[in-house]
């Protein structure tokens, strides 16, 4: 037996449970990981309130690091004892799991584990935003929301790495520092401004190429005001809520604008794509152009408090659990 955090009924953190699983050995394509560090991320919390519905029971979590223990009929590529690291599919919030060996990437010496737990999915994530949803050159200028958060906080170095400037909001004058001490040029406190005026006065009232929301509902209309004509809105999360029924005919006045509801899982389907994408990440990491901040770490068994201290957008940067 090993010990998760699963949920039985969508709700709260209180739905969380600390608990006896039985993991098994791993079936032809399966690997059984045993965990060092666990990732958190604003998708945890969509799984376990429903909005995102998946089957029950559930282990939770999307990302995790530790080393191979044993390998399912078929397994290559990977042996006994590898460092290892994923972003998908769920069941990482355990202290030991078994997962499909074609999600595993294999982790370079330089990288530390909760380093990985904390870079894999929000890492991967920005990838592909910043170079495929929209590949962002030199001299744009790019609007990120939530600039302080991890995902926030990958994106306003690495775009910075690649030579653009970013006007990001936060919501407060602390996590305003902390972006701006990531690479971000404009920070914008959206408790104190208008985000689109500030947006607009920041670019002579041009507007942005790209907008990368994943607040949803508080800041969804807001961003399309921000875009500049024939640009992108990306929309790839709702902290805030679901972004209500939008009719598409309105993005003609707006500048006949694009908009997109893109995934890690699509972008990452193919295991060639997967692997690109990491060996990317991996780059910028070990080159320092992007450091990763874990700024909060918390026992596995105390995740319910993780999920209430995310939820509130107390943290910043990278949460790690701890098994």
């Amino acid at each position: 037996m090993t010990k998760a955090i699963r949920i039985h009924e969508h709700g709260g953190p209180e739905v969380l449970r600390w608990e006896d699983v039985e993991i098994g050995a791993p079936g032809p394509g399966q690997v059984r990981v045993k965990h060092s560090a666990i990732g958190l991320n604003y998708i945890d919390t969509y799984q376990r309130s429903g909005l995102y519905p998946l089957d029950l029971p559930l282990t939770l979590g999307m990302e995790g690091a530790g080393v191979v223990e044993e390998l399912g009929a078929g397994v290559t590529g990977l042996a006994v004892g590898d460092r290892v690291a994923y972003a998908a599919p769920p069941g990482s919030y355990s202290e030991v799991r078994l997962s499909p060996a074609d999600r595993l990437v294999k982790l370079p010496d330089a990288i530390g584990d909760q380093q990985a737990a904390a870079m894999m999915l929000q890492g991967l994530t920005v990838q592909y935003l910043i170079r495929q949803t929209h590949r962002v050159q030199a001299g744009e200028t790019v609007l990120f929301h939530a600039a302080a958060g991890g995902v926030g906080l990958i994106a306003c170095q690495w775009l910075k790495h690649l030579g653009a400037t970013v006007i990001g909001t936060v919501g407060s004058a602390e996590k305003a520092a902390l972006a701006k001490a990531h690479g971000c040029t404009h920070t914008i406190n959206y408790r104190d401004e208008d985000f689109v005026e500030k947006v607009k006065e920041l670019t002579g009232g041009d507007g942005v190429p790209v907008a990368y929301d994943s607040v949803g509902k508080d800041t969804f209309e807001g961003s399309l005001k921000c875009i500049a004509p024939h640009g992108l809105m990306v929309t790839f999360g709702n902290s805030s809520g679901p972004v209500p029924a939008f009719e598409l005919g309105r993005l003609a006045p707006l500048g006949s604008l694009f908009i997109t509801r893109p995934t890690l899982m699509t972008y990452s389907a193919k295991r060639a794509d997967l692997e690109a994408m990491a060996a990317e990440l991996f780059e910028v990491v070990l080159s320092g152009a992007v450091k990763i901040e874990i700024n909060q770490t918390y026992p596995l068994a105390e995740t319910a408090q993780a999920h209430r201290d995310l939820e509130a957008r107390k943290t910043t940067g990278s949460t790690v659990l701890l098994p």
